[in-house]
């Protein structure tokens, strides 16, 4: 029977002992050999199987040779490849059978692999690592609010990227989106006790969030068609917001302006304020341009139809009224001016040579 020498490779970012039956079966059965002790090689010790690490090859015979001495003497020998793959050595071995093929073959096996979303486990890492004594003294002197500025730009980037159609740089884009939402993580891990969380508690939360907000998926909730669907995340999100109020005793009940961002573009928030509104069923007419706006504390709004309106009043009330018939139109107010003011610098751009 020819003898076999097996490149176990297994996945650094799960933790040590998952391993496939087939895996386990084999480690246990053969000798192991690794380039160097880790976690893996002692659960496997722990297990009953037997791993040796060989002695620097300066000192000794190459660790191919060890492989191929171990493989004939026991029908099997398996190499456990390290985090980068151990390619050199599997390099080695495969120039020294394809010479010699009588002496054993090569068996390539994966005892474990990187789930979807494993790689977002190194940025925990080296964000980190960033963040930690010793790693980058610009990360490590942010907080929350200095940082939400580069939120904001970096969400902004990656909207250029989609208006562009440029999947590439969307792919960048998200890319530095996600370092914000790691490094907010990691800051958060400073905090005082009972007020500190992590990037677990994150992750956490939205995986509640999805499985809560979409009952039709994960609990056999009825729809029927789309229309349905955004209706009952529309509510789900009101009983959150109602549950969140009662909790925190703010407010006499849920409104259908809680929880609009007040960060977005105006003609955004405007579209989002009116929709809310057309959702849960209130009638409050757009102000006259000839009305005065009276602000009030609290961000409230006296309409004063007998007012006299100032120009920037007169002009806010237009400016909704535009948007209220974008909507009424079907049309998407922000996108529609964003593409008019782009066309405009591109004209400008071109006239200036």
């Amino acid at each position: 029977m020819t003898a076999r020498i097996v490149l176990l490779v297994t996945s650094p970012r799960l933790p040590a002992g998952l391993l496939t039956a087939q895996a386990w079966d084999t480690v246990r059965r053969f000798p192991v050999f690794a380039g160097a002790d880790s976690e893996l090689a002692t659960a496997i010790r722990v297990a009953g199987g037997s791993v040796t690490v060989p002695a620097p090859e300066s000192e000794s015979e190459p660790a191919e040779e060890t492989l191929l001495a171990a493989a004939a003497e026991h029908g099997t020998a398996v190499w456990l490849a390290g985090p980068a793959g151990d390619e050199d050595l599997a390099r080695r071995l495969g120039l020294r059978l394809a010479r010699e093929p009588g002496l054993a073959e090569l068996e390539l096996m994966y005892g474990s692999w990187d789930p979807p979303g494993a790689r977002l486990l190194d940025a925990v890492e080296v964000m980190d690592r960033l963040v930690s004594p010793g790693g980058d003294p610009w990360k490590r002197q942010q907080t929350h609010d200095s940082l939400a500025r580069y939120l904001l730009e970096e969400s902004y980037e990656a909207h250029d990227a989609i208006a562009a159609g440029d999947l590439t740089a969307l792919r960048d884009e998200l890319g530095d989106v996600l370092l914000q939402v790691v490094l907010h993580a990691r800051l958060a891990q400073e905090l005082p006790d009972g007020e500190r969380w992590d990037v677990d508690d994150v992750a956490g939360g939205l995986v509640a969030k999805m499985i809560r907000r979409n009952p039709h998926v994960f609990a056999g909730a009825q729809v029927d068609g789309i229309d349905d669907i955004v209706d009952n995340w529309e509510q789900i999100k009101a009983a959150e917001r109602a549950a969140s109020g009662a909790a925190s005793g703010v407010g006499d009940g849920p409104s259908p302006m809680d929880g609009i961002v007040l960060a977005q573009p105006a003609l955004s928030l405007a579209d989002k304020v009116l929709q809310r509104a057309g959702r849960a069923g209130v009638d409050v007419p757009l102000p006259e341009p000839d009305a005065a706006v009276n602000p009030q504390p609290g961000g409230a709004a006296d309409l004063d139809p007998g007012g006299a309106a100032e120009p920037s009043a007169r002009l806010g009330a237009q400016l909704l009224a535009l948007v209220a018939q974008a909507r009424a139109d079907g049309l998407d107010a922000e996108g529609a001016l964003r593409r008019a003011t782009l066309a405009y610098a591109a004209a400008v751009r071109t006239a200036a040579g």
